[in-house]
C-alpha cells in the first residue's frame, strides 16, 4: 500500500478502476489503514506464538518452549514478514489492488478497535507536535527531480522543456527583457524621423513616443503601416490612428505570470517598468516561450554572437548578455541578484567605470575588458577558473 505510486493510483482511478478507487480511498485515511494492517497482522504472530507454546508444551515439556520460540521466530521472519513483504514492496500494483478488499472488510469490522488503537496513538504523539502531512504535494525542487528521474519515459527535448518550464516562476521579466537603450523608437511629433523609421525598422512593431523617451504612447504594427501603403493612405494623421495604448509590466513580474497575463490582456510585449514608472525595457512573449522550447528564430538586427570562443579555450563575449544566459552557455554559477547581465555585474564588482585591459576575478571565472566606449564596455574576455 506505502510503496504504490500515487500519480499511478490516481491514473487507474481515473480510468474508473474499482480496486485503485478502494485502495485510494483507503490511503486517505492512513491512521485506519495501518491499524487495521498491523491489528491482523500482531494477532496472527501472537496467535501462532500460543498455539506454538502449547503444542510444544503438551509434546515435549518445558525445556521444548525456547526452541519452539526460536523456530517459529525463523518461520514468522522469512514466510510471513521478509519473503512477502519484499516481494510486495517490489510489486505493490499486483497485492495492494487485489488485497485492498479484505483490509477494507477487515477495518470495517475491527472499526471501534482501530479507532480507540488510532485515537491513544495520536494523544501520544501529540505532544511531538506531529501533524497529517499529504505525499501527493510536491514542490518545486521535487517536481524537478522526478522529472530528472524520468529518462527512460521522457526524451531528453520534452525533458528540458519540463525543467524549463518549472523555472519559469524563478526567472523575472528583467531577465529577458530587452534593455530600454536597445529598443527602437520614434517621436510621433518628428514627421521626417518617423517615416525614416517605418522605411527601414526590421521589427514588427515600433514604439512612438511624444516629446520624452519615457514618455511612450503606444506601438504601431508593421502590418498596419503595409496596408496604408498598398492604399496609399499614409499620412501622418493615419499614423497616429494605428498607435495602439501601451501595456506596462511591473518589475519582478515572474514569467509564469507575466505568460497567463499576456494570455489574458491578448498581448504579444510589454513594457517594464519600475517603481517609479520609468521604462526599463520591453518583455516580449516569444523570448518567454524561447525560455521554454529554447531558441527558435534569428535576430535579424545580430551582427555578432554573444558568446565567441577563441582557440586557447576563452570567450569573447558582449557583456550586454543576461548572466543566465551566459551561466547556461559556459555551465557556470555566476551570482546575480541586483545585476541580470554581465555589464552589470562588474560595474557592481568594481564601484567604478572600468578601464582598458582591467581584469577582475569573480568566482568561477576571470573577466578581461578587452573594449570600452564612452558609454560603457563593449567587449569582455572571459577565462574559466579551473
Amino acid at each position: 500500500m506505502m510503496a504504490m505510486n500515487r500519480y499511478r493510483l490516481k491514473a487507474l482511478s481515473a480510468k474508473n478502476n474499482p480496486q485503485a478507487k478502494r485502495v485510494e480511498k483507503l490511503l486517505k485515511n492512513i491512521d485506519y489503514l495501518i491499524g487495521g494492517i498491523l491489528l491482523g497482522n500482531n494477532f496472527v504472530n501472537i496467535l501462532a506464538a500460543s498455539i506454538t507454546t502449547i503444542l510444544a508444551l503438551k509434546l515435549w515439556g518445558e525445556g521444548s518452549v525456547i526452541i519452539a520460540s526460536l523456530a517459529l521466530t525463523l518461520v514468522i521472519l522469512i514466510f510471513a514478514e521478509t519473503t512477502p513483504k519484499t516481494f510486495a514492496a517490489k510489486n505493490p500494483e499486483k497485492i495492494a489492488l487485489p488485497a485492498s478488499a479484505t483490509i477494507e472488510l477487515l477495518i470495517k469490522i475491527f472499526r471501534p478497535v482501530i479507532w480507540s488503537i488510532s485515537y491513544i496513538s495520536q494523544t501520544i504523539l501529540k505532544p511531538f507536535g506531529l501533524k497529517h502531512s499529504s505525499k501527493d504535494n510536491l514542490n518545486s525542487e521535487e517536481l524537478r527531480m522526478a522529472v530528472v528521474d524520468s529518462k527512460s519515459i521522457v526524451s531528453k527535448n520534452y525533458q528540458k522543456m519540463l525543467l524549463n518550464i518549472i523555472d519559469l516562476e524563478k526567472v523575472k521579466v528583467d531577465d529577458i527583457m530587452v534593455p530600454h537603450n536597445e529598443l527602437v523608437s520614434v517621436d510621433i511629433n518628428n514627421e521626417v524621423e518617423l517615416f525614416d523609421q517605418l522605411k527601414r525598422i526590421q521589427h514588427t512593431r515600433l514604439l512612438i513616443f511624444e516629446g520624452s523617451e519615457n514618455n511612450i504612447i503606444g506601438t504601431i504594427h508593421m502590418r498596419d503601416v503595409v496596408n496604408l501603403y498598398a492604399k496609399d493612405e499614409i499620412t501622418i494623421k493615419a499614423i497616429k490612428g494605428l498607435i495602439r495604448d501601451p501595456y506596462f509590466i511591473p518589475e519582478g513580474t515572474s514569467l509564469s505570470m507575466q505568460l497567463e497575463h499576456f494570455k489574458n490582456q491578448k498581448r504579444r510585449l510589454g513594457l517594464v517598468v519600475d517603481e517609479y514608472g520609468e521604462v526599463k525595457g520591453m518583455a516580449v512573449l516569444e523570448d518567454i516561450l524561447e525560455e521554454i522550447v529554447g531558441q527558435f528564430t534569428s535576430n535579424q538586427g545580430e551582427t555578432i554572437e554573444e558568446i565567441n570562443q577563441q582557440e586557447d579555450g576563452s570567450y569573447l563575449v558582449d557583456p550586454r548578455i543576461s548572466i543566465r544566459e551566459l551561466n547556461k552557455a559556459l555551465k557556470i554559477k555566476l551570482p546575480y541578484g541586483n545585476a541580470t547581465t554581465l555589464n552589470g555585474l562588474i560595474l557592481e564588482n568594481l564601484q567604478s567605470f572600468p578601464q582598458h585591459n582591467l581584469s577582475l576575478k569573480i568566482e568561477p571565472i576571470i573577466i578581461e575588458i578587452v573594449q570600452v566606449s564612452k558609454q560603457g564596455i563593449k567587449l569582455v574576455r572571459i577565462n574559466k577558473i579551473y
